[in-house]
């Protein structure tokens, strides 16, 4: 335990906020603004606001799977990742309760501001972003612990926050933006990919039954390999639209993430697959960047 952070102090907060997993929140939010623009309708009120709820709603996901997860025993004194809030003492489970309720609330106002812009039906999707963000560690059927967190990774941290993105700004949806948010979803998942496969030992033991957890520590360096080689493959779709830079610019991605995944595959198992987490953060901004630079020019 770090004992030089006071408990509920600011940088406690901050540390519960984890703000290196912010990255997967702007990503698919810069893309839907990229591809808005190529389409002649960015606006930018609408981009800040939608920056603002992806980044506040990442903030009350892992808000509420550091309260679940030391609630429900998966944070032990074994845990490999990164520390917890809630597991450290920084922050008391009453507090962390407190801190997502006004997460929530700010999350739900940002979104209330997007109606202007997206129409009364964006208030549904916003609904779906809140509940899945308990669901995903809370309930009586917590998604991730049943092998359903790579699916809902596809889902909202490409489809929603791409195509919502550019929906609130063009009103409409695409080819372009159905292949984009696909890409970005399976590049955010490599994120999910590296934990499940550096917790697969604690997770068997805990009853989190992830992908990595079923078929075993191969198949999971396998598809984390395949997910940024298929979102660099997508890319290709655009050589139809006449975006040569948005299919050239995204290949850049792939040799740091071979040379990453061939890190991983030699670290194997322990806390030095951290520093993998923290390349594969890194690689996932450079994609996004690549791609919405692509995009644009």
């Amino acid at each position: 335990m770090n004992n030089s952070i006071k408990p509920n102090s600011f940088q406690a907060w901050l540390l519960a906020m984890r703000p290196k997993t912010l990255t997967g929140a702007a990503i698919p939010v810069l893309l839907g603004c990229a591809l808005a623009y190529i389409f002649g309708k960015f606006q930018p009120v609408p981009a800040l606001l939608c920056f603002l709820f992806a980044f506040l709603m990442q903030t009350d996901a892992n808000f509420i799977n550091d309260l679940y997860d030391y609630l429900k025993g998966t944070d032990r004194e074994d845990r490999l990742g990164p520390e917890r809030a809630c597991a450290q003492g920084w922050i008391t489970p009453a507090g962390m309760k407190r801190g997502i309720a006004v997460t929530t609330l700010l999350a739900c106002c940002v979104g209330l501001g997007l109606l202007s812009y997206g129409g009364w039906e964006m208030i549904p999707v916003g609904l779906a972003c809140v509940v899945f963000a308990f669901l995903y560690t809370a309930g009586p059927y917590p998604l991730a612990y049943h092998g359903w967190g790579d699916v809902l990774v596809l889902i909202f941290f490409g489809f929603v926050p791409v195509g919502c993105t550019f929906y609130v700004m063009a009103h409409s949806w695409n080819t372009a933006v159905f292949m984009v948010s696909l890409a970005c979803g399976l590049i955010i998942d490599t994120l999910l990919m590296v934990n499940n496969f550096r917790d697969r030992e604690q997770d068997a033991v805990s009853g989190k039954r992830t992908l990595v957890v079923r078929f075993g520590a191969r198949t999971g360096l396998l598809l984390y390999f395949l997910l940024g080689m298929a979102a660099c493959w997508l890319c290709f779709y655009f050589i139809w639209l006449g975006k040569i830079y948005a299919v050239l610019l995204p290949q850049l991605y792939l040799i740091p993430h071979i040379l990453t995944t061939q890190k991983m595959a030699r670290i194997g198992k322990g806390k030095a697959l951290n520093r993998i987490l923290g390349e594969t953060s890194r690689n996932m901004l450079l994609f996004g960047l690549l791609l919405a630079l692509g995009l644009i020019l």
